[in-house]
C-alpha cells in the first residue's frame, strides 16, 4: 500500500479543498498526524495524547476538560446559537506495525493483564484526532461567520468498548453543553478522497462472551472416566453456527465468531476444561436477543448431553448500535456532496463492525450521522493484492487527499449546523 506519508496526485476537487486550507495549516496537521501514528497508546492509557490533544485545543481557545480517564471535551462558545458535537476516538490497537514507513510506530504497551505488545494505530484513530484538530481550527479562524457552541469529544478506549461508557459515567453531559446533534467519522480503506454513509442503522451492535466450559480431567488412554471438555466444546462451536444459518431469517443480519479456543497442556491427557469466546454482530434489538439467547440454550444443552455441570459464561464487553437519524443524513449528504461533488460522496448499507460512539448521543436522545472516508490510493484498490483493511499492521492510507478530506467533512458539517 502507498506510504501514509505521500501525497497522490491532485484531482479539481482536491485543489479546490485544498485553496481553502492554507499551507501553513496543513503542514502542521501532517506533522502532527505523524507524530500521533508513531506515538500510538492502548485503550484507556492514552495519557500523553489527551495531554496534547489538550494543549492544542487550548491554544486555539477551546475550553477543556478531563473526563473518564484520558478523554478529552473541548468547547468553544461563540455567542448564540446551537450546540454541536463532533467525537474523535484515540485509541491505538496491540498491533506490529509492518508498514515500512519513516514514522511507523515503535511503541510498546501493557494490556490489564501484564502482557507486554507493541502499539499501532491500525484503525486510523491517528487521522480522527487530526483532522479534528483541523476542523477545530477552521472554525476558530472562522468565528466572525458563525455562532452557537462547537462541542469535540476526544473519546478514549473505543476498540473495548470501555471508552463512551467511561465518559458517560463521569458526567459527560454535565461537564459539558449537550448538543443537538452529534457526528462522528471514521478511516476505512476505500478510495482515498470519497465518503461513505448509510441511513438508519450504520454498524453493529456487538457482544462478546467469554465461555468456561468443565468436565472431568483424566488419562488419553481411559476417557470412558472423564468428561473430555475439547469434545463438549467442539460440539458447542459447531452447533453455535446453526443459530445464524437455520434459525435467523434470510433477509436479518447476524454473525457468530468463535475468535478462540484455548484447552489441554498434553496430547494423552484430558483436560479438566476449555476455554472459548464468542463474538456476536447484529443490527436488529430482536434478532441480538433471539441470538443471545439461543447461545445459552445451546451451551446448556451440549453440556446436559455430556453429563457436564453448566457452563460459565464472562460478558467482556458490549457495543451499542450506530444509528444514522435518517433526515440529518439527507443533510449530511447534501453537505458533503456539496464539497466533494456528487461522484465522490455515496450510500452503502449498514456495516457489520461496531462502534461505541452510539451511546454518546442515545444518552441524551439527540440525532447523529457517522460516515466513513476512504484513505486507499485507486492504483492500490486495482491492483490483485488484497487491499490491507483496518487493524492490518500494513494498514497505511495515503496522507493526501485523506486528511484534507476528513478536515473539510468534519468542518463543513458542523458549520453547516452552526448560526
Amino acid at each position: 500500500m502507498a506510504d501514509a506519508h505521500s501525497i497522490l496526485k491532485p484531482h479539481p476537487w482536491h485543489n479546490r479543498l485544498m485553496s481553502t486550507l492554507s499551507p501553513r495549516l496543513m503542514d502542521d496537521l501532517h506533522d502532527l498526524y505523524r507524530h500521533l501514528h508513531a506515538h500510538p497508546e492502548l485503550s484507556m492509557q492514552e495519557h500523553e495524547t489527551a495531554d496534547l490533544i489538550d494543549q492544542r485545543m487550548t491554544t486555539l481557545g477551546f475550553r477543556t476538560v478531563r473526563c473518564g480517564g484520558t478523554g478529552v471535551v473541548a468547547v468553544l462558545e461563540n455567542g448564540t446559537g446551537p450546540v454541536v458535537g463532533f467525537r474523535a476516538d484515540t485509541d491505538g490497537l496491540p498491533v506490529a506495525e509492518a508498514t515500512a514507513l519513516p514514522y511507523a510506530s515503535q511503541a510498546q504497551g501493557t494490556l490489564p493483564d501484564g502482557t507486554q505488545v507493541p502499539v499501532m494505530h491500525a484503525c486510523g484513530h491517528d487521522t480522527h484526532i487530526t483532522a479534528s484538530i483541523g476542523a477545530a481550527t477552521l472554525l476558530a479562524e472562522t468565528r466572525a461567520d458563525w455562532s452557537g457552541t462547537a462541542l469535540f469529544v476526544f473519546q478514549p478506549g473505543e476498540e473495548t468498548a470501555a471508552g463512551a461508557a467511561a465518559m458517560l459515567a463521569d458526567g459527560l453531559w454535565d461537564k459539558a453543553p449537550r448538543p443537538e446533534v452529534m457526528f462522528a467519522q471514521h478511516l476505512s480503506n476505500d478510495l482515498a478522497g470519497t465518503i461513505h454513509l448509510s441511513t438508519g442503522s450504520a454498524m453493529a451492535m456487538a457482544d462478546a462472551w467469554e465461555v468456561l466450559v468443565r468436565g472431568r480431567g483424566g488419562h488419553g488412554s481411559r476417557p470412558e472416566d472423564s468428561i473430555d471438555p475439547i469434545v463438549l466444546a467442539a460440539h458447542m462451536v459447531v452447533r453455535l453456527q446453526s443459530l445464524v444459518s437455520r434459525e435467523i431469517a434470510a433477509q436479518d443480519a447476524a454473525v457468530v465468531t468463535i475468535g478462540s479456543f484455548h484447552a489441554g497442556l498434553k496430547e494423552n491427557i484430558i483436560p479438566s476444561e476449555a476455554v472459548f469466546t464468542i463474538n456476536v454482530r447484529s443490527l436488529d434489538q430482536g434478532v441480538r436477543d433471539y441470538v443471545l439467547a439461543g447461545i445459552r440454550r445451546v451451551l446448556s444443552a451440549e453440556a446436559m448431553a455430556s453429563g457436564a455441570p453448566e457452563p460459565e459464561i464472562r460478558e467482556l464487553y458490549e457495543f451499542p448500535p450506530v444509528h444514522n437519524d435518517p433526515d440529518e443524513t439527507v443533510r449530511v449528504m447534501d453537505v458533503l456532496t456539496g464539497v466533494l461533488g456528487v461522484d465522490r460522496v455515496s450510500g452503502r448499507p449498514p456495516q457489520m463492525g461496531s462502534e461505541d460512539f452510539g451511546a454518546l448521543p442515545a444518552a441524551i436522545d439527540v440525532p447523529s450521522v457517522y460516515w466513513f472516508f476512504g484513505g486507499t490510493p485507486q492504483e492500490v484498490i486495482e491492483s490483485e493484492e488484497p487491499t490491507p483493511a483496518n487493524h492490518s499492521p500494513l494498514f497505511a492510507p495515503a496522507l493526501e487527499p485523506t486528511l484534507t478530506t476528513a478536515v473539510m467533512a468534519a468542518y463543513e458539517v458542523m458549520r453547516s449546523r452552526l448560526g
